[in-house]
């Protein structure tokens, strides 16, 4: 089956998601672009763009997904200690493009290089300047020194990549994004693609009717980004 090319002239002419190839991370299109209606159109269908520099844009459904309820968090007792004891302190959009330049300078483990490319930094910027994209920043008095970016449609978060500079900061935003949005209705993270270090702290895989469930729901509730929830995370 040929791959779907996407043309410029619609936002929503994705292919449905059943026919993305599951051997290959679950590829669905390329072509298109990053305007702020197509990303919506996409991540509320369950697809997210991924590429690398000099690539065409590239759009993934996998299946099955990994997905984090927000009450599932599990944090162990040293990461209990790390937040009564470390004195760092939590902020959102306060350096949100510091935050995608420091995720895409941390190096991954099997990757040799970074998919956040600058036209990926320049459409989430857009995103955020509209209020759909949001970073969670992990402070270490005026250092920036951990965090994590993505979308938030409805009541779930997109994320999209996560850092650390010092030990568990990644953690801790997960957990303080976990903790802020287990108040609102209906509540998910996508965490996309699985990795041992989200399993450990939570998420689990989510076959495609469970996840579409989810996200429905989650895209369905009229909520506000819970940012003074984030800020209040603390020892």
């Amino acid at each position: 089956m040929p791959l779907p090319v996407l043309g410029l002239d619609r936002f929503d002419d994705f292919p449905a998601v059943e026919r993305a190839w599951q051997r290959h991370n679950g590829l669905l299109a390329v072509g298109g672009d990053l305007s702020p209606p197509r990303l919506i159109a996409a991540y509320s269908r369950g697809i997210f763009p991924w590429f690398s520099e000099g690539e065409p844009i590239a759009w993934f459904a996998p299946s099955p997904r990994m997905l984090m309820v927000p009450a599932h968090f599990r944090a162990t007792r040293s990461l209990h200690k790390r937040r009564r004891n470390s004195g760092l302190r939590v902020d959102s959009d306060r350096a949100f493009l510091a935050t995608i330049h420091a995720c895409a300078a941390t190096p991954r483990a099997g990757q040799p290089g970074t998919w956040i490319t600058r036209e990926m930094t320049q459409a989430y910027c857009r995103m955020h300047r509209l209020g759909h994209a949001h970073s969670v920043e992990v402070w270490d008095d005026q250092t920036l020194v951990g965090g994590l970016y993505g979308l938030f449609l409805g009541s779930m978060f997109f994320g999209e990549s996560m850092f650390s500079r010092v030990p568990d900061a990644s953690k801790l935003a997960l957990w303080a994004l976990a903790e802020a949005l287990a108040t609102l209705p209906e509540a998910a993270i996508d965490c996309q693609l699985h990795t041992p270090h989200l399993a450990s702290l939570g998420a689990q895989l989510a076959e495609r009717p469970e996840f579409d469930r989810r996200r429905d729901a989650a895209l369905a509730q009229r909520v506000s980004w819970p940012a003074s929830v984030l800020r209040a995370f603390a020892g």
